[in-house]
């Protein structure tokens, strides 16, 4: 009766999330530090530029989504689904995205520093220019991601343009000390 009430005080009855045929008025939250979006289903959403710090996203689908410039630090995105996602420039500096899926998610400029992606599925993803510094990819699939100009979980190495599946070191370029004199 209690939920009810706060729905209809809220408006939000028709936009709630159903899971296993129970509805959850978290779902319906609007975007903030800490939402509690668990199971919550945020597919084709245009959430560009929010703060889901600290969020609890566990078991949540944001297929085809667009994410960029999102704020998930610290999130907890265990077995979410993040397909086909559009997340350019996102923050995931220590969030737990273990087991969660992110299947031709475009990641590219993310920083994933700290970020837990054990078990994570990367197949295909665009994590060109992504920052990895200290991330956890123990298990991770990461068959056919793109990680050109991205700096490596050891935040020395940025591998090469043509790093597909794994990271392969840039070639250091010469410094001007260390360049032929010209004439």
């Amino acid at each position: 009766m209690i939920r009810s009430r706060r729905l209809k005080t809220l408006g939000l009855t028709g936009l709630l999330c159903a899971v296993g045929g129970t509805a959850l008025a978290e779902c319906a939250d609007v975007p903030a530090p800490g939402v509690y979006w668990r199971r919550c289903v945020l597919d084709g959403q245009d959430l560009r530029g929010v703060d889901l710090s600290g969020a609890s996203l566990n078991d949540a689908s944001f297929k085809r989504a667009d994410l960029s410039g999102a704020l998930l630090a610290g999130a907890d995105a265990r077995r979410a689904k993040f397909v086909s996602t559009t997340m350019h420039e996102v923050n995931l500096d220590q969030a737990r995205l273990i087991r969660a899926d992110l299947t031709s998610a475009d990641l590219t400029g993310a920083s994933l520093q700290q970020a837990d992606l054990t078990n994570a599925r990367l197949f295909r993803a665009d994590l060109s220019k992504a920052n990895l510094t200290g991330a956890r990819l123990a298990d991770a699939d990461l068959l056919r991601a793109v990680f050109a100009g991205a700096t490596w979980v050891d935040g020395k190495t940025i591998c090469a343009e043509d790093s597909v599946g794994q990271c392969h070191p840039a070639r250091k370029q010469p410094e001007i000390s260390e360049a032929e004199p010209s004439g």
